[in-house]
């Protein structure tokens, strides 16, 4: 079958400018970039979350003016203590208030639903350091005997949360590397799926397949797994954003006295009116990719491809290839197996399928 044979051009000083070597994939992710979203409006509970803090502030700030002013004489050998609380509480309602404000107005302006989730998590895991430190300052009056403290413990249990030390690590990975992100498709080890979660030690998978289920539909079971394995494990990313596509493929089997042209015509025919010119814009985005790679020569067709092979079973294998959205897949290839069938079976002069004791 005809093929389209692509070497990888070789660019030049006059052809391609500085900016294009500099970063050639990021033209790629332009033309291949999903729909964004609307920019969502800042949500009334947020300012009223935000009252509510510069409220309780103004609060304990009067409360640590008048026990500096001495106001509650009768209490005065728990004075001291009682101001250090006070400050203690004003530092967690600020650092409250400015996490709910950088939710508000900077992480919730964020276009992607994936960078807002990746930075409120990132601020959540920030708001809990800063908190810890606020309530040891407040135990602890003395800061070279907390630092002793804090010292110990952490010794003791960097021997006995290894583990969770090392999934903490691969989370900060995750958010750097980013081998997937939420709502990608990936494989990981034996489970496939899509991440609906990356928690600061495990990762949640809603199962794509699965031992009960042979198609890609999902299987209605959760797979978490440590984030530590993404740092030893290799992961199958099928939606990454530069090319968030995958080839499939369909066989059929036919006797060696069909005629193969109008099988080949029929099937390729049959993918081109239900994929349309979009297989040809998502190939040219391929090649554009590989382009930049050292790979040297690749094949690869812009419309879809027949190929044939002689099955062991003396009948000719008919496969046609083509590129589908990896959570489109399943659906897809099953009305095209009807309608190709449906093709095919209506010139039984022309197609000769496999019969009785001879499957």
């Amino acid at each position: 079958m005809p093929s389209d044979h692509v070497n990888k051009p070789r660019p030049t000083g006059s052809a391609r400018s500085g900016d294009d070597q500099a970063d050639p994939l990021q033209r790629a992710l332009q033309r291949t970039a999903t729909t964004r979203e609307v920019t969502p409006p800042v949500e009334p509970r947020h300012k009223v979350w935000l009252g509510g803090y510069v409220l309780v502030l103004l609060g304990l700030a009067v409360v640590y003016y008048l026990l500096r002013l001495h106001f509650f004489g009768f209490a005065a050998q728990y004075v001291p203590l009682l101001r250090r609380m006070t400050l203690g509480a004003m530092a967690v309602v600020l650092v409250l208030g400015l996490a709910k404000a950088i939710e508000a107005y900077a992480i919730g302006r964020a276009q992607e639903a994936v960078t807002r989730y990746n930075l409120q998590r990132v601020l959540r895991l920030a708001v809990y350091l800063l908190l810890a430190v606020i309530v040891i300052s407040v135990l602890f009056a003395n800061w070279y005997a907390a630092a002793a403290s804090l010292g110990l413990i952490s010794l003791v249990l960097g021997f006995a949360l290894q583990t969770p030390i090392t999934s903490m690590i691969g989370w900060v990975y995750i958010l750097a590397r980013e081998p997937y992100r939420v709502g990608d498709r990936i494989r990981i080890g034996e489970a496939t799926g899509d991440v609906i979660d990356v928690d600061y030690l495990d990762t949640t998978l809603w199962e794509v397949g699965g031992e009960y289920i042979s198609t890609d539909h999902p299987s209605g079971r959760l797979v978490k797994f440590p984030n530590a394995n993404v740092l030893s494990t290799a992961v199958y990313n099928y939606s990454w954003p530069v090319f968030p596509y995958i080839w499939n493929e369909i066989s059929f089997q036919v006797g060696y006295d069909s005629d193969l042209e109008f099988v080949d015509r029929v099937m390729r025919e049959t993918v081109e009116e239900a994929l349309g010119e979009a297989m040809i814009e998502r190939v040219r985005t391929f090649r554009e990719i590989l382009a930049q790679t050292p790979v040297d020569q690749v094949e690869v067709n812009e419309r879809p491809s027949v190929l044939f092979r002689v099955s062991s079973n003396t009948w000719v294998e008919a496969t046609v290839r083509y590129v589908i959205e990896p959570k489109r897949a399943g659906s897809v290839k099953t009305r095209l197996i009807v309608e190709m069938l449906r093709r095919l079976n209506a010139e039984p002069q022309r197609v000769r399928f496999p019969k009785g004791d001879s499957r």
